[in-house]
């Protein structure tokens, strides 16, 4: 915003909070209101309706531009520890955020932790758009790192258990008996081992506890690479031609 305009508007505001201050010799007004409701029965007005059509005909060309392409519908309703959406989007935080994480702090990303309530639309076959990206994380979520404890991963696998959820994962391999306990998790391809330090990607939301996820909170550092999870998931989209995401073993009950 241009400088005058910021200063115009802000000596409105500061006009409109003198005008408001209150004053004992003027009479009170009594003010009633009541409620009305926008329904079917309120018809539009046509002048604005008119206004904001080339608007809305752009944004929708954006939004159903196609992207890329998907073969088979995905959906988090697959039986199993594991869905081919939820690799999917684990798989692209990891792809994407990785190569920012390593550049602005010299490490790689362990694995990644997403929640399995967080997929919010599958995906249809076809042509995929920024739209269905949208629908399928239509959160403002923010891709975090937080760096945890060996002793935090193991909570973090209790989680799990209790869970008994396809909470999307990716760098990291769970076996679970029929019980769902847990009896091996690696990452690697070495054994979580509790005098080491992960760094683990996720979403802020869940960072701060979201989902009851408490073993993100107070991590031992926390790194914000400024990258949305649907952004992150619409480059993924733009860059490739096909998608390709299936159930595998990463995450199983034996």
């Amino acid at each position: 915003m241009r400088k005058d305009v910021w200063l115009f508007f802000f000596a409105v505001s500061i006009f409109a909070l003198q005008s408001c201050k209150f004053n004992p010799e003027t009479p009170e007004t009594k003010v009633d209101g009541r409620e009305i409701p926008i329904d079917s029965t309120v018809s539009a007005d046509q002048e604005i309706e008119n206004f904001i059509a080339p608007f809305k005909k752009h944004l929708n060309e954006t939004l159903d531009n196609p992207l890329a392409y998907n073969p088979s519908v995905l959906s988090k309703g697959e039986k199993g520890m594991n869905t081919g959406i939820g690799n999917l989007m684990a798989d692209i935080v990891i792809e994407q955020s990785n190569p920012v994480f390593e550049n602005r702090t010299g490490n790689s990303i362990d694995f990644i932790l997403l929640n399995y309530g967080g997929i919010r639309a599958e995906l249809n076959k076809g042509d995929i758009t920024t739209r269905d990206a949208y629908n399928m994380m239509p959160f403002e979520n923010q891709i975090v790192i937080a760096e945890l404890s060996g002793k935090k991963v193991k909570e973090l696998l209790s989680y799990l258990e209790n869970g008994k959820s396809a909470h999307p994962v990716s760098g990291i391999k769970i076996k679970m008996d029929k019980d769902y306990h847990i009896t091996e998790a690696s990452v690697n391809g070495k054994p979580i081992n509790e005098a080491q330090n992960y760094f683990v990607a996720t979403s802020d939301y869940l960072q701060q506890g979201g989902d009851s996820m408490n073993f993100f909170k107070d991590p031992i550092n926390l790194y914000n690479i400024d990258y949305k999870l649907r952004n992150a998931i619409i480059d993924y989209f733009e860059k490739i031609d096909t998608i390709a995401a299936k159930q595998d073993d990463r995450f199983i009950k034996e």
